[in-house]
């Protein structure tokens, strides 16, 4: 391992929104609760970061997301209820992450933004660099999941990363995209982010997805950064400061990714873990 920066000890996941596109279903559960087979979404991505061996996972929540905390935590009734039985199996997975991570939280008071729900969660990272994933983005990949590819490409480069993948055109609207240059297959020195621009507008299909790699002076640029579209803070907007110093890359990862975001991923999503589930 590349010991010049560093390491990534910690994973913010921002779960503080409304999931206005599930309701009614997100009227009383959590989004990131939502289970695609048997699993919440949120447990996917805490799965993603343990594979990229980082274990302090920093959620943070909003108003009616206690399900979150009681699920990464121990039920002693129901613990009790099933011992011993053959549905004990069940909470195998659950209580290997239980046990091997380490849960904090905060809250995001008013609904400002991705930056600003990042920025929220300065108290529970502190002032060193940090994986970000958002659960609604739901990424799989057989051989290296896509938060260990962005924690070796941060321990080559130390700088900000963020995924990307191509994108239709005419989707450029709902995304983060950037410009840049490729230094290796695969991998681009941003020059450029556009939060949701008109396909028009837009410097590329190349978007960016629910995966970044912080490096801690992002705080600091998010607590100066003025509301962009839609009146939020945008995180876009603060890592085009890093950008203009050549210190973001944009990486093609290796994978699957369903935007369990929409109705159509989430299903999109349950097939594909259903028919891999049955060909294992």
């Amino acid at each position: 391992m590349n010991t010049k920066f560093p390491t990534i000890r910690k994973c913010l996941f921002p779960a503080a929104g409304y999931g206005t596109r599930f309701l009614p279903a997100t009227k009383a559960i959590p989004k990131e609760m939502l289970p695609v087979l048997t699993k919440p979404l949120l447990q996917y991505g805490v799965e993603e970061a343990v594979a990229a061996n980082i274990t302090t996972i920093a959620i943070v929540t909003g108003r009616g997301k206690r399900a979150i905390e009681d699920h990464f935590d121990i039920s002693y009734e129901l613990e009790h209820q099933i011992k011993g039985t053959d549905k004990e199996h069940y909470l195998t997975e659950i209580r290997a992450l239980i046990t091997q991570c380490t849960f904090s939280y905060t809250r995001q008071v008013e609904m400002k933004g991705l930056g600003h729900a990042i920025l929220s969660g300065e108290t529970l990272i502190g002032n060193e660099p940090f994986a970000v994933v958002l659960a609604d983005d739901l990424c799989d990949d057989n051989r290296n999941g896509v938060l260990a590819q962005m924690v070796a490409l941060y321990e080559q480069y130390g700088c900000s990363v963020v995924a990307i993948e191509e994108i239709p055109k005419e989707q450029t609207h709902k995304y983060g995209v950037i410009a840049g240059e490729e230094i290796e297959k695969g991998l681009y020195r941003v020059s450029d982010m556009v939060e949701k621009p008109d396909p028009k507008d837009a410097p590329s299909n190349m978007a960016i997805i629910g995966r970044y790699i912080l490096t801690p002076d992002i705080f600091d640029i998010l607590r100066e950064t003025k509301p962009g579209k839609g009146g939020e803070v945008q995180i876009t907007d603060a890592l085009l400061e890093q950008a203009k110093q050549g210190r973001v890359l944009a990486y093609k990862f290796k994978g699957k990714r369903f935007d369990c975001g929409s109705v159509d991923g989430f299903v999109e999503a349950t097939n594909y873990f259903y028919a891999k589930g049955v060909a294992e």
